[in-house]
């Protein structure tokens, strides 16, 4: 009790030092004080001393920002120090509302939040820690700097993805401009202009942006695994495999480039997708994977693929890739993988064929005929290629899908030769009206 009522003059004494400096201006003096304060309630270990005491000075009359400042600054570094959890959640709460609408400071109280958030997630309150993530918009702080801001934009990515709040996830996502990942940060260092907000240095524990750009990618790996969105997922791994720390080491690339022609295989065939596929190819490390390389070249080559033959020769590298197609694809990956030789085999054969019967384009593809007409025509519907079925003769009719240059330029030419012959036809009844009239004049 000694130790309890020392405390507490001492306290008195210093509340009376810090009233004096505060009406005079002292900023200082106040600041001093009031750090006091916290230090001698932390070496005394009075726990609910201290959390009164953060509140009760913010709430005195005319109270210096920059008194708060450094007063929350101050009990923010004992926080790692408190006996339990409960007091540890306790003081970072006191902190939370003496920090709350004040924009000077907003970083801290940023900080706050994400140990808050992290306490929650260990707790497995997954739901509540994202929806306290979510009440800070880190993107507004102008003093942040911009890997903390980044990293805390992918944490609350993150715990909306745990909690299978995919659209949320995805709004969040788009406050992060994947072209800040390509700025150089050596360069992008210059000195603050007069005027300007100075920026605060990010905490040791944030990642650099490098790390910061893996992590991004890999959330959105998840994403957009969640869709089965093969395309997006591929375009995510080359993100990855374009960082120089992976692209260095070959047991950092090998399974990301393997990631990579396994979901350009599963993507549909659109020019996106063919453009990646040739840009793979021409990558000197993909020598180095041979079986990956002959399946790509299969896609790229015009030729009927046997889709027996090519499971044969792939379904161990494929049950291999399985825990490492960003999920547990599993079967839906190789539905998909047959759709996608299906669709492969049927623009080649309308590349080679005007008009085939249903029961060629069947053996062609190894398929029944009312499986072939099917695949045929989700093409057609998708726009892949343009068909016609002639059911009762059993024949398909390809044509060659023209863009509307080509359509008007064909009408164009039509019109020349419309009018080409209505001036034939005007000439002739002019000369046979001509020879009539001579006739009648004779």
């Amino acid at each position: 009790m000694e130790g309890g009522g020392n405390l507490e003059a001492s306290v008195e004494k210093l509340l009376n030092v810090e009233k004096q400096m505060r009406l005079a201006g002292d900023v200082a003096g106040t600041k001093k004080a009031v750090t006091e304060i916290l230090q001698l309630c932390f070496e005394a270990r009075a726990w609910k001393t201290l959390n009164e005491q953060i509140v009760v000075l913010s709430k005195r009359r005319g109270q210096l920002k920059q008194a708060v400042t450094a007063m929350v600054q101050q009990a923010m570094q004992y926080i790692d120090e408190t006996p339990d959890l409960e007091t540890r959640i306790e003081l970072i709460k006191s902190l939370n509302n003496v920090s709350a609408g004040k924009i000077y400071v907003e970083i801290e109280r940023a900080r706050l939040i994400k140990k808050l958030a992290k306490i929650k997630e260990e707790q497995g309150l997954i739901a509540e820690a994202a929806d306290l993530m979510q009440e800070i918009a880190v993107e507004t702080f102008g003093a942040m700097a911009k890997t903390e801001k980044i990293a805390f934009i992918l944490e609350q990515v993150r715990l909306c993805l745990d909690r299978q709040d995919y659209i949320r996830a995805q709004i969040l996502s788009r406050k992060i401009s994947p072209r800040v990942f390509e700025v150089d940060p050596s360069k992008e260092k210059k000195k603050p202009k007069e005027g300007d907000a100075l920026v605060e240095e990010a905490p040791a524990d944030i990642p650099s942006l490098l790390e910061l750009k893996r992590i991004y990618y890999e959330l959105m790996i998840r994403y957009y695994s969640h869709n089965n969105d093969y395309l997006e997922i591929c375009r995510c791994y080359k993100a990855i495999y374009s960082i120089p720390s992976v692209k260095e080491n070959p047991s950092h690339w090998t399974p990301v480039l393997r990631k990579i022609c396994w979901h350009l295989v599963l993507a549909p065939h659109d020019p996106m997708q063919s453009s990646l596929l040739n840009s793979t190819l021409e990558d000197k490390n993909l020598s180095e994977l041979p079986n990956f390389k002959l399946l790509l070249k299969q896609l790229v080559t015009m030729e009927v693929i046997q889709w027996t033959a090519l499971w044969n020769m792939y379904k161990e590298e494929f049950d291999n890739e399985k825990n490492l197609l960003g999920g547990s694809l599993g079967d839906k990956a190789a539905e998909d993988l047959k759709q996608r030789i299906i669709e492969h085999n049927i623009l080649v054969v309308s590349k080679y064929y005007s008009r085939i019967t249903l029961k060629r384009l069947a053996e062609l593809l190894c398929l029944s005929i009312q499986e072939a007409e099917k695949h045929l025509s989700e093409m057609v519907v998708s726009k892949a290629l343009i068909a016609k079925i002639d059911r009762p003769m059993g024949i398909v009719s390809f044509q060659i899908a023209k863009d509307s240059n080509d359509i008007l330029n064909s009408w164009s030419a039509n019109l020349e030769k419309l009018l080409d012959l209505v001036e034939k036809s005007c000439h002739q009844i002019h000369k046979e009206t001509m020879v009539h009239k001579a006739a009648l004049k004779a």
